[in-house]
């Protein structure tokens, strides 16, 4: 804000250009990331301390400090009137995540100890390097995407890049994508990939301009059937290829997660830019059909509904993970065991698939619910940061973005807690992944981009009022009773 003084000869008068009022943002998110990394550094110090302490921490949580700080100066340089509050949620998020991947790093080492066995190598500092990287990406897509229109020029293209990327696991053979009966990767000489975590950002992209270009068909045409609107067939055909895009995945790649992430998040944009209910039932049903096709098809898809049902029936195989997943989260209760005091690494995959089941073991439902409300936050902030811009493919990509991460935190946690089918979805900036991670810190990236466009719009300037004398006079007769 530049004040400038003018003089009227009663003193000096001080106008103040911009909002009233408006504090500096980037200053506000400086202060809470440095809470976040407080108590970040507060959380490794405890479980340091109760699992027997480590040489290598204190290097991980400065070189945590230093990526934090470049991440708000990419912000400050690049988006300097962006939502002060997603990135210390995010930064947020990771560090704890790094703190549990740590402890359970620590877990392994004592049980490989115990066994004679060489210590297995640390993934908390691959993490630490993917989040190296992550945050140069973030800050890289903030300087390159000036705009958030810019990815709408390219949308077609995007959809091409996202379902080659999708595909290409499906057509290599399993020693090159199949990792735990899952053929989602791409994995060449100790280089591995989940291309479907970016395939997954480009495809929002795709939808968001495709929506744009054909709004009023969708919001429009049909026909009136009871008290909705049936879209025609030829408009269906971005919903259906969508639909059999998702059953393919889930039946050649077995990734259940995928499917309901990027059919679900479609189904939102939909919805977002047509605002009927008659796409949300189609969308809807369109799935269920295709889920019954493939659950009587499809042993794969059999076993994780059998296991949902009844995890304890096949405990010591099939059933074991989400049962140990379970024991863990009753373990914990309302306050949790302690970072570091319980016992996390008897769940398989604590550090991908379950580390929500870590977080409510060590943490508690507290902790747990602290967690939510940080992605709930980041979410609707997305949502806040859609709804102000202007342009309809900010508000469709904006909202798509922000609906994902909430959406898979809602898969990851309904999973884990069995309220619906394991999926194999990591949880965003917290699981262990490059890809997730590098991914994620994309969306952020956009979110952020959208959120400084639509704050750097100036707000309409109010209508000038006449001066009293100008003001235009009525005489008004009264009337006698």
């Amino acid at each position: 804000m530049n004040p400038s003084r003018e003089n009227t000869g009663s003193g000096p008068i001080v106008t103040v250009s911009g909002p009233i009022g408006r504090r500096n943002p980037r200053r506000a998110e400086l202060v809470l990331c440095v809470a976040a990394v407080v108590i970040v550094v507060v959380a490794a110090l405890a479980m340091s301390a109760a699992t027997g302490g480590g040489d290598s921490l204190q290097w991980s949580l400065i070189v945590f400090v230093v990526l934090t700080l470049l991440a708000h100066l990419a912000v400050r340089i690049f988006a300097a009137k962006a939502d002060p509050v997603i990135l210390p949620c995010v930064v947020l998020l990771n560090g704890i995540g790094l703190v549990l991947i740590n402890r359970l790093d620590r877990a392994e080492a004592t049980t490989a100890a115990s066994q004679g066995e060489p210590a297995p190598s640390s993934d908390s500092a691959h993490q630490l390097i993917w989040t190296a990287v992550g945050i140069a990406l973030f800050a890289a897509v903030l300087a390159v995407v000036r705009n958030h229109s810019q990815p709408a020029r390219y949308a077609y293209t995007c959809g091409l890049a996202g379902v080659v990327a999708l595909l290409v696991p499906a057509v290599l053979p399993s020693k090159f994508s199949e990792v735990n009966g899952g053929k989602s990767w791409i994995m060449f000489h100790g280089f591995s990939i989940q291309p479907g975590e970016f395939a997954k950002v480009l495809l929002l992209i795709f939808v968001a301009g495709f929506l744009v270009a054909n709004r009023d068909l969708f919001s429009t045409a049909g026909k009136k059937v009871l008290w909705f609107t049936v879209p025609r067939l030829r408009d269906l055909g971005p919903l259906l290829l969508v639909t059999l895009l998702a059953v393919l995945v889930l039946v050649y790649e077995k990734n259940l997660g995928f499917s309901l992430l990027v059919f679900g998040t479609v189904l939102a944009m939909v919805y977002i830019a047509t605002r009927r209910a008659s796409w949300l039932l189609i969308g809807i049903a369109m799935f269920a059909v295709g889920a019954i096709i493939a659950y009587n098809l499809f042993a794969h898809v059999r076993v994780r509904v059998q296991v949902w049902e009844d995890p304890f029936a096949t405990y010591y195989t099939n059933g074991f993970q989400i049962a140990q997943g379970l024991f863990g989260l009753g373990t914990g209760g309302l306050w949790g065991a302690g970072l570091g005091a319980g016992r996390p690494q008897e769940v398989p995959f604590a550090k991908t698939d379950f580390i929500i089941a870590t977080i409510g073991e060590e943490l508690g439902l507290f902790g747990l619910t602290a967690v939510i409300i940080l992605f709930m936050i980041i979410t609707l902030r997305g949502f806040s940061a859609a709804l102000t811009t202007r342009d309809s493919f900010g508000k469709l990509l904006g909202g798509g973005l922000a609906f994902s991460l909430g959406w898979q935190l809602f898969v990851v946690v309904g999973g884990v807690t069995k309220l619906i089918p394991l999926t194999g979805l990591t949880t965003p900036f917290m699981s262990y992944g490059g890809s997730s991670l590098l991914a994620n810190y994309v969306i952020i990236a956009l979110l952020i981009r959208i959120s400084h466009d639509a704050r750097s719009v100036p707000a309409a300037a109010p209508a000038p009022v006449a001066p009293i004398a100008d003001a235009m006079t009525e005489h008004i007769a009264r009337r006698q009773i």
